[in-house]
């Protein structure tokens, strides 16, 4: 008799769960839980090392003599001769917010301006000793940065920010 008990009330539940489980068809269980991710709109291609050759990142930011010291997919950084010497760096980024980069270089102690290269947005933050200057530019939902930063030792006789903009300026007239 436990048996049979045991079968009927099993029955029973299970026929239960499955009418919680039907209903009239106003239950939208086709809708997502979260929103579907958004596609990001790729950027024009700015090329291996933002289509700017070795001797014109010399020639533009003053380097005197350089070395590449990194050359990626993505980025690119000069270096001038001596520890602890000038560099020079480019950085493209797919997909990425340049609200983000921003924001970073704000808590950096780096206070971002709006800028126009060639007709594109951007931003640039010189650091307030005068040794830094980011400079970013949006290329739909990709973005590319120029940064500079002098070693203490050199004399400066222009603002970073001025020779990264050059550089910007070959990068987005290069665009592909």
């Amino acid at each position: 008799m436990r048996i049979t008990s045991a079968i009927v009330l099993g029955m029973a539940f299970a026929l239960l769960l499955a009418a919680c489980g039907s209903g009239d068809g106003s239950d939208d269980t086709d809708t997502p839980l979260r929103p579907p991710p958004k596609v990001a709109t790729l950027g024009p291609f700015v090329g291996e090392c933002g289509h700017v050759t070795d001797d014109e990142v010399r020639d533009l930011a003053g380097l005197g003599q350089i070395s590449q010291a990194l050359k990626n997919s993505v980025s690119c950084n000069w270096q001038s001769a001596g520890a602890g010497s000038t560099s020079v760096t480019f950085a493209s980024y797919r997909g990425s917010p340049i609200a983000r980069e921003k924001a970073w270089v704000t808590t950096q102690g780096r206070n971002p301006e709006t800028i126009d290269v060639g007709g594109r947005a951007g931003f640039q933050a010189l650091e307030p000793t005068g040794e830094v200057c980011d400079l970013a530019v949006q290329l739909d939902d990709d973005f590319f940065e120029w940064s500079m930063a002098f070693d203490r030792f050199t004399t400066r006789d222009s603002n970073p920010c001025d020779r990264v903009r050059k550089l910007a300026e070959l990068t987005v007239q290069r665009l592909q």
